[in-house]
C-alpha cells in the first residue's frame, strides 16, 4: 500500500519561490527608499528594481507601505524563534527579555536607524507599525503557553508578554527620538531594569 503524501512536492517549491520573490521586492524597496526617500520612490521603480512587473507586485503586496511593514512583521517570527531557544530554567519574563535582546543584536544598528526613520516618515506606516505589536504579543503568548501550558498561568503569561512588548515599544520610541545616539539594546535593558525596579 502506498503511503499518502501530505502534500504535493510542487507546493513547497512554489512557497519557496514566493518567499524569494517577496524578499527580492522587499530588498529592492528598501534600497530605493534609502537612496531616494520613501515618498519619492514609485511602485514602478520598485518593480523594475526587483525584476518583476507592476502587476506581479500586487500579487505579493498591496502597497509600498507593506514593504516596511513586512520587515516589522518578520520581527514577530524572529522573537518566537529566539524565545523557543531560551533555556528552560528561566522565568518567563526573563526569557522574553532575552529573546528580544537576541533579535535586536541580530539587526545591524545602522539598519535599525534607517528603518526607524523611514517608518516615522509616514504616519500611516507608523500607525500600522504600532498595531503590529498586538500581533507580536499574540505570537509570543502562544510560544510561552507551549512551555508553560498550565491554565492557572495563562493570565500571568499574558501580562508578561504585554509588559515585555510595552517595554520594547518604549525603547523603540526612545531610540527614534534620540536618532540612534545609544544602541537599542542599551535603551531596552535600561527600560527593563526600570520596570523590574518597580515590580
Amino acid at each position: 500500500m502506498e503511503s499518502k503524501n501530505p502534500g504535493p512536492p510542487a507546493e513547497g517549491l512554489r512557497e519557496r519561490k514566493r518567499r524569494e520573490t517577496l524578499q527580492r521586492i522587499t530588498n529592492a524597496g528598501m534600497t530605493l527608499f534609502l537612496k531616494k526617500g520613501y515618498e519619492a520612490t514609485t511602485l514602478d521603480e520598485i518593480a523594475a528594481e526587483a525584476g518583476i512587473s507592476r502587476r506581479t507586485f500586487f500579487h505579493y503586496l498591496k502597497s509600498k507601505d507593506d514593504i516596511l511593514l513586512s520587515l516589522q512583521n518578520s520581527v514577530g517570527d524572529m522573537l518566537v524563534a529566539a524565545l523557543r531557544e531560551q533555556p528552560p530554567g528561566k522565568r518567563p519574563l526573563h526569557a522574553v527579555r532575552d529573546a528580544i535582546l537576541k533579535v535586536c543584536a541580530s539587526i545591524p544598528p545602522d539598519d535599525m536607524i534607517s528603518i526607524d526613520r523611514l517608518m516615522r516618515s509616514n504616519e500611516a506606516v507608523q500607525a500600522r507599525k504600532q498595531a503590529s505589536y498586538v500581533q507580536h504579543e499574540r505570537m509570543l503568548f502562544a510560544a510561552l503557553r507551549e512551555r508553560w501550558p498550565e491554565p492557572e498561568r495563562e493570565t500571568g503569561l499574558r501580562l508578561v508578554v504585554m509588559t515585555a512588548i510595552g517595554t520594547m515599544r518604549l525603547a523603540s520610541d526612545t531610540f527614534g527620538s534620540e536618532g540612534g545616539r545609544r544602541p537599542f539594546d542599551e535603551i531596552f535593558r535600561d527600560a527593563f531594569d526600570a520596570l523590574e525596579a518597580e515590580i
